[in-house]
């Protein structure tokens, strides 16, 4: 068995009119015998995690997977302090900016 790193992308809904989709990117542990297999599991695993509340204002909110992204073997399967668990690579630094409100401080 080996330890996978799978990336979640899911997406709110709501059936108020003003809603605004919030997407959350997760990164969950999965062993496996293969890629293969963690990418089944991670899709498993987020299907489960799909939900409906109801929020403070009485609207119906909607947690959804939209995609299993990635799936990569843990770069060190030690899991110590310090421990790389997992790496991507992009381009494009201002995309990457304008979806991650944690960068301009933006508050979710």
């Amino acid at each position: 068995m080996s330890t996978y790193i799978a990336v979640l992308l899911c997406q709110s809904s709501s059936d108020a009119e003003d809603h605004v989709p919030l997407y959350q990117e997760s990164f969950v542990l999965v062993t496996a015998q293969s890629e293969a297999q963690a990418r089944e599991k991670a899709a498993a695993h987020g299907k489960a995690l799909e939900t409906s509340y109801e929020n403070e204002r009485g609207e119906l909110i909607t947690w959804r997977l939209r995609h299993v992204v990635d799936v990569g073997e843990v770069l060190d399967e030690r899991l110590t302090d310090g421990s790389e668990l997992y790496a991507r690579h992009f381009r494009n630094y201002a995309a990457y900016r304008s979806f991650e409100p944690l960068l301009s401080g933006e508050q979710i």
